[in-house]
């Protein structure tokens, strides 16, 4: 059994929604990758358009005394979170034989949220904090626009 698909396993213990996901029939080369009606697809872009609409309220703001607080606690939690499930996305998609950019996007995606929510916590002046959390409400959006945009056909 490869790692990979073990790892699938694994996680469609933990989440009904990567199950079902992962139950999706095989991708064939040149299909275009559909999977915004997918349950772990449709909850990745819930939780990142929550995200991004709760960064968003923060633009302005004084982001340290954000950075303190349990709001941003629980922010900093529900981004890692989703991130696992960005990952989980990923596998299910390499697992099915998706060779496509939506796979390497979750990924990656997955890989630079903790990267933004420390960046965002060490910025050391109101500029560069602004800066930072402008970068993960944009992380927020792409999360979203790539899993929602309309499947392409490869060329």
């Amino acid at each position: 059994m490869s790692c990979g698909l073990a790892l699938a396993v694994a996680l469609s213990l933990t989440d009904p929604a990567v199950a079902v996901s992962a139950a999706q029939p095989a991708w064939q080369a040149g299909d275009p990758v559909a999977v915004a009606d997918e349950p772990l697809f449709v909850d990745i872009v819930a939780r990142a358009g929550k995200l991004k609409t709760t960064a968003e309220g923060w633009a302005g703001m004084d982001l340290v005394a954000v950075l303190g607080g349990p709001d941003w606690a629980a922010f900093r939690t529900d981004a890692l979170a989703l991130a696992e499930r960005d990952l989980q996305g990923h596998l299910v998609l390499k697992e099915r034989g998706v060779d496509g950019d939506l796979k390497c996007i979750l990924r990656g995606i997955s890989e630079d949220i903790p990267v933004r929510l420390t960046a965002l916590e060490s910025a050391a002046t109101p500029e560069e904090r602004a800066s930072a959390l402008s970068e993960l409400i944009h992380l927020f959006d792409d999360n979203v626009a790539v899993i929602t945009a309309p499947p392409q056909p490869e060329v």
